[in-house]
């Protein structure tokens, strides 16, 4: 019977507790990292992969620091995140093509070929964005317009996962 208490007890406490970042990429570069939502993202019935966003004391706010960790659950070429992330940076709005090929150069230069259970995080840092790759630092790109077409795949208005957007600010 006290067992039963005990664990109920330490799992009321971690229900209570705000969510840490369990991502040391965000936490090393967010003062207060906390997340402020997650969810899956699938195409078609593909599990393609789990998306977490962090920020300081779990308030987002575009402008800010913020993170976005993606635990992929699917074989994926680094070429196909670049490609795709084009595309979808693309749809919502960027449409300057210099900028664009050089993002694509610099991303193509960053992102690895993943594994199921690999995981990614983009940190916008309030000057440019920093790459990880199981918490350890593989690239980063300077600039705001950068980071704000990037992150906006996913937090944008426009982004072509509305549901996922959605459970990552915090909706359920």
């Amino acid at each position: 019977m006290r067992k039963t208490i005990a664990a109920l007890a330490v799992m009321l406490t971690l229900c209570a507790s705000p969510a840490r970042a369990d991502d040391s990429c965000a936490a090393t570069y967010i003062r207060s990292a906390q997340m402020v939502g997650k969810g899956p993202f699938t195409f078609a019935f593909w599990h393609v992969y789990d998306a977490a966003l962090y920020a300081p004391e779990g308030r987002y706010a575009a402008d800010a620091p913020h993170a976005l960790k993606l635990v992929y659950r699917q074989n994926i070429k680094g070429r196909k995140i670049v490609d795709s992330s084009i595309d979808e940076m693309r749809k919502n709005g960027a449409k300057d093509d210099k900028k664009l090929a050089a993002w694509e150069r610099q991303m193509a230069a960053i992102f690895p070929d993943i594994a199921p259970g690999d995981s990614l995080t983009g940190v916008y840092t309030g000057s440019g964005t920093v790459f990880c790759q199981e918490g350890r630092k593989i690239g980063h790109i300077d600039g705001h317009d950068f980071a704000r077409h990037f992150f906006g795949i996913w937090l944008s208005d426009k982004t072509s996962a509305p549901d996922l957007r959605r459970k990552l600010l915090g909706g359920t």
